[in-house]
C-alpha cells in the first residue's frame, strides 16, 4: 500500500548539512530517513524527529558499499510506505591542502566518498524514484565545481562529476518525471570545516551554515513556478556562490581563472 506522506531519504544525516536537512523535512510533514556511520548521532537525531512529531527510520550507511545502500533504500521505502519522493546524497567529506602533499590513499577515499557514493545512491534509488510521482534526487555539489579550486583539487574535482551526472541525469530520467538538482554552496560552518584553512577561505570567510543549506535544499524541491519554468538544475547557495556562478557563466575562461588565483592567494 503506497503511502500519501512523503518522503525523503538523507545519507550522511546524523550531523551538519545532513542534520538540519533531516529535521526541516520532519519539520514539513515528511517522513525521514536519515543514514550514517555516525549511529549514536543517529539515535539523537531520531529522537529529535520524533520530539517535535515526526516520523523517522535510521540506520547504518557506508554510501561506498553498493550492497549496504540497496538494503537501507529497500528498507526505508518499504517502512515508508512504497514511495520515495526525494532522495539527498549529501554524504562527503573534504580534505584541504596542496595536492603533492596529500596521501594519495586520502585522495581515493574522497573520491570513493564524494563521487562513487552519489553513483550508489542514484543508482539504487531509481526505481524507487521512477514509481514516485514528481520525485526529486538532489546532489550536493559545491561552489567549487564552477573552477578547479586550488588546495582542494581533489574535493573540487569531485564536485565537478556531481555536477555532470546530475546534468546528464536530470536529461535522461525527465522522461520518467525525475527531476535530478544539484546544490552548489560555498563553506558550510560544520565540523567539516573546522579545521579547514586554505585561500579561499582567507578570502571569503565561512558563513553559511547547514540550516542555511537545508531551507536551500527544501526550497529548490518546491520549486517557484519561473524555477520549474526554466528548468533550473544548479541551485547556489547564499550571495557569494550567486556571484560567482553569475560570473563565470559571462566572464571569458581568462578572467574567471584570474578571479580564482586572486581568491586563492596563488
Amino acid at each position: 500500500m503506497t503511502s500519501h506522506r512523503r518522503s525523503v531519504f538523507i545519507t550522511g544525516a546524523a550531523a551538519g548539512i545532513g542534520r538540519a536537512t533531516a529535521l526541516t523535512f520532519a519539520r514539513n510533514g515528511f517522513v525521514v530517513g536519515g543514514y550514517d556511520l555516525d549511529e549514536v548521532g543517529l539515535k539523537s537525531l531520531s529522537d529529535e524527529i520524533e520530539q517535535i512529531g515526526g516520523t523517522a527510520h535510521v540506520g547504518h550507511l557506508d554510501v561506498t558499499d553498493p550492497d549496504e545502500m540497496a538494503q537501507r533504500l529497500g528498507e526505508f521505502v518499504g517502512a515508508a510506505g512504497n514511495r520515495l519522493d526525494v532522495l539527498i546524497n549529501n554524504a562527503g567529506i573534504l580534505r584541504a591542502g596542496r595536492f603533492e602533499e596529500m596521501e594519495l590513499g586520502g585522495h581515493f577515499k574522497e573520491i570513493d566518498i564524494n563521487a562513487k557514493g552519489v553513483v550508489n545512491g542514484l543508482h539504487t534509488a531509481f526505481p524507487y524514484l521512477r514509481q514516485t510521482p514528481n520525485s526529486v534526487a538532489v546532489n550536493l555539489a559545491s561552489a567549487s565545481a564552477i573552477y578547479g579550486q586550488a588546495e582542494l583539487a581533489n574535493y573540487s574535482a569531485t564536485k565537478f562529476f556531481v555536477r555532470g551526472v546530475t546534468e546528464a541525469l536530470d536529461l535522461e530520467w525527465n522522461r520518467y518525471g525525475i527531476r535530478v538538482i544539484a546544490m552548489w554552496p560555498l563553506y558550510v560552518q560544520t565540523a567539516m570545516t573546522d579545521s579547514v584553512k586554505t585561500g579561499t577561505t582567507d578570502s571569503l570567510g565561512i558563513r553559511l551554515t547547514a540550516q542555511d543549506i537545508a531551507d536551500a535544499i527544501l526550497a529548490a524541491t518546491e520549486p517557484s513556478r519561473l524555477r520549474r519554468a526554466i528548468h533550473q538544475v544548479h541551485f547556489p547557495v547564499g550571495s557569494q556562490a550567486k556571484v560567482l556562478a553569475t560570473g563565470a557563466r559571462f566572464s571569458p575562461g581568462w578572467l574567471t581563472r584570474l578571479v580564482n588565483k586572486r581568491l586563492a592567494h596563488s
